[in-house]
C-alpha cells in the first residue's frame, strides 16, 4: 500500500470517527436506556457497541471492500489473507463506563498493512478529545503534534495499569510491587486505549497490561511511538489475533518500565 492509498484512508477514517462519535455519544447520554449483557467476568457489551462496530464496519466495506476487518464484537470479516490492510476496531473501549454514564471511553481504530501498523485514531467524544498518528509522520491531538517532555524517573508521574482476568493476578501484584517500592504511583482509568493515548500525551509516563487485545491499543501504540515514546513489540508472535503483554514508555522511561515489569 503506497503512502497515497494510507493517506486517503486516514482521511475517510477520521470521518468515520467522528460519525461513529457522534452516534456513541447519542447512546452514551441516554445510558439508562442501553440494553447491557455480559460476555464473561468483568466484560460487559451493550448494544451501543454493537451498533457502533456495525456502523464503521458498514462504512469501511464501503470505501474500501479491498481491505479486512477486525472488530472487537462481530470479529475477523473481509478479504483474509488477500487483503491489502485489516482494520482493527473497539467501537467502545471502556464500555463499563459507558453504560454507567461516566466519561473514560474511546473510540479506537487503527490500520495495519502486513507487520505496520499505519493508522491509529482514538476518538474521545465526550471531551472531544481526536488522537491522530501516521506511521512516520507523527501524531497529534486535535491538530497539536504530541510531544510529551523527557521524564526519567517513576516518581515523576503517573503509570497507567490495565488487569486482565486473561492472567493471574500475580503477574501484575509484581508490578506493582516493584513500581511502588521505587515510589512511583498508578492509576487505572477503564480504558486501555485511553490510558496508552496518555502516554503519547504525556498524560501517563507508561503503561502496563499482562495481556491486552489488539482492538484495544493498536491506534495507542501508534500514537506512543510517533511521540517518541517507546513500546515493546505486542504484534510479536499472533499478537494481532489473540492478544499479547504490552508496555508503554514515555521518553526517558524505557528502562524503568522495563525493570518494573521485566518485559524487553
Amino acid at each position: 500500500m503506497d503512502d497515497e492509498d494510507v493517506g486517503i484512508r486516514l482521511e475517510a477514517a477520521l470521518r468515520f470517527a467522528r460519525e461513529a462519535g457522534e452516534l456513541g455519544l447519542r447512546l452514551f447520554r441516554n445510558a439508562a436506556s442501553l440494553q447491557v449483557t455480559s460476555k464473561g467476568v468483568q466484560n460487559v457489551v451493550s448494544n451501543g457497541d454493537k451498533e457502533i462496530e456495525a456502523l464503521l464496519r458498514a462504512r469501511f466495506a464501503e470505501a474500501f471492500p479491498e481491505d479486512a476487518f477486525f472488530g472487537e464484537e462481530t470479529g475477523r470479516g473481509g478479504n483474509g489473507e488477500a487483503a491489502r490492510g485489516i482494520w482493527v476496531v473497539d467501537p467502545v473501549d471502556g464500555t463499563d463506563n459507558f453504560v454507567r454514564g461516566m466519561p473514560g471511553w474511546t473510540i479506537s481504530i487503527a490500520l495495519v498493512v502486513g507487520r505496520e501498523v499505519e493508522i491509529g485514531i482514538l476518538y474521545e467524544p465526550v471531551f472531544g478529545e481526536m488522537y491522530v498518528a501516521r506511521r512516520g509522520h507523527g501524531a497529534t491531538l486535535n491538530g497539536v503534534r504530541l510531544a510529551p517532555p523527557r521524564v526519567t524517573s517513576l516518581r515523576d508521574g503517573l503509570v497507567g495499569v490495565g488487569y486482565s482476568l486473561r492472567r493471574p493476578p500475580a503477574r501484575t501484584v509484581e508490578v506493582f510491587r516493584r513500581l511502588l517500592e521505587e515510589q512511583g504511583m498508578y492509576q487505572r482509568g477503564g480504558s486501555g486505549a485511553l490510558m496508552i493515548a496518555y502516554v503519547a500525551a504525556g498524560r501517563y509516563i507508561g503503561f502496563f497490561e499482562a495481556h491486552i487485545n489488539a482492538w484495544d491499543c493498536l491506534a495507542g501504540v501508534l500514537l506512543v511511538h510517533e511521540s517518541g515514546g517507546w513500546t515493546n513489540d505486542f504484534l510479536a508472535g499472533n499478537g494481532l489475533f489473540e492478544g499479547n503483554v504490552l508496555v508503554c514508555a514515555g521518553p526517558g522511561m524505557q528502562e524503568a518500565m522495563q525493570r518494573i515489569t521485566g518485559v524487553s
